[in-house]
């Protein structure tokens, strides 16, 4: 670290220079930062003077590109930087660290590196087939790959709250007109975000609001009441109600009589709530609350994290659909090989469902990703990182 002047061509700032020698620095080239006072005018000077001596502008994501090319970080690690940066959440953050912790990839090569060993065998036994090993072989590796089968089916069932992690988790407020939504929501969020009046069908559009719990973030969305008869604007936002059901997480069906919910959609989590329970409490309901005295609301956050989320732990996300789909195309080129080896057909039939999923955990890796896949990643990032 060099103190000193800096040369800003029509004016001067001290400051400070720092060099980073490779392969030591971040990308594993030489790098040079410039430590300049702040402002507008300072850090705009030095930029510009730096250009005229030669350099150029970096590409998006081109510093943690260049890392990646160099051996210094796996493409999901990458991925996982990209994800701390724009996380949300401090769970997006957290489950982008262990994704730049390289566990997922560490999780990968050691799932090829069994497959490697069921290669080797493989290998082995059409090299010297008058050893005539292939039977026992192939129980040796039909156990292995069941090893690999349930660890990846493991990773398969982190993809569902690794989504909710990155894309927040769907929370639809949904009743009778004048059931309490909007106020509900408004407890929830600890302010007063949506309109709320004793007029039936106040609420006529889908009013948000985010809420973040055990650190994980949470989009609550008021709808309009249902009910039949409604005028055309009303009708319009009931429509709008349906569509925030459809994309729910999660449905909080507010009543204060014992109406029934309609029928959910596939996947969403139900949580029938009796509100005003100042004025009067519901039974066969999953919780009563009050927006008015408070009653109840830390209970529900509670209940709507649980059935939303569930709980957390350190285990590393499948953040990206292209982590999912590569996991999921491994998993089925193990069940290939191993029914292959089942039916007992012969090895190099198999061996072929061994490469493809050795190939595809390479994908988490980057060691087995094509240009255009590494091109796509990082055009998500923004400038300077």
């Amino acid at each position: 670290m060099y103190p000193g002047r800096i040369d800003c061509g029509t004016f001067s700032d001290f400051g400070m220079c720092v060099c980073f020698r490779a392969p030591h620095s971040f990308t594993g080239e030489d790098v040079v930062e410039f430590h300049c006072h702040g402002g507008i005018e300072i850090p705009r000077a030095v930029y510009r003077r730096t250009l005229e001596l030669g350099a150029r502008p970096a590409e998006s994501g081109e510093f943690t590109r260049r890392a990646f090319l160099n051996g210094k970080l796996s493409l999901s690690a990458a991925e996982g930087l990209g994800e701390m940066i724009g996380a949300r959440s401090e769970a997006q953050a957290k489950a982008g660290y262990l994704l730049y912790g390289e566990k997922l990839t560490r999780q990968a090569k050691g799932l090829q590196n069994i497959l490697k060993e069921c290669l080797a065998r493989v290998d082995a036994d059409v090299d010297y087939p008058e050893e005539d090993l292939s039977a026992v072989s192939g129980e040796e590796i039909e156990a292995r790959l069941q090893e690999v089968e349930k660890a990846l089916s493991a990773l398969l069932k982190q993809y569902r709250a690794g989504k909710r992690i990155r894309d927040g988790v769907n929370v639809a407020l949904c009743g009778k007109p004048n059931a309490g939504k909007s106020s509900l929501l408004n407890a929830l969020l600890g302010y007063d975000r949506a309109i709320v009046s004793s007029e039936a069908g106040t609420t006529r559009d889908a009013v948000e609001g985010t809420l973040e719990l055990h650190g994980v973030l949470f989009l609550l969305t008021d709808t309009a009441g249902l009910r039949e008869g409604a005028g055309e604007i009303e009708r319009e936002g009931i429509r709008r109600a349906h569509a925030a059901m459809e994309r729910a997480d999660v449905i909080v069906w507010v009543r204060e009589d014992e109406e029934l919910p309609p029928a959910l959609p596939e996947g969403a989590e139900l949580i029938v709530v009796g509100s005003k329970s100042d004025v009067r409490r519901e039974k066969d309901c999953d919780i009563n609350v009050s927006s008015v005295t408070g009653e109840g609301i830390q209970e529900l956050k509670q209940l709507i994290f649980e059935r939303g989320f569930g709980k957390q732990n350190d285990s590393v996300y499948l953040m990206e659909e292209r982590h999912y789909r590569a996991v999921e195309e491994a998993k089925e080129a193990v069940l290939a090989a191993r029914s292959a080896i089942l039916k007992g057909l012969p090895a190099e039939l198999y061996a072929e469902d061994l490469k493809r999923a050795y190939e595809a955990l390479g994908l988490l890796s980057g060691e087995t990703a094509t240009e255009e896949i590494i091109s796509e990643i990082f055009s998500k990032f923004c400038v300077g990182k």
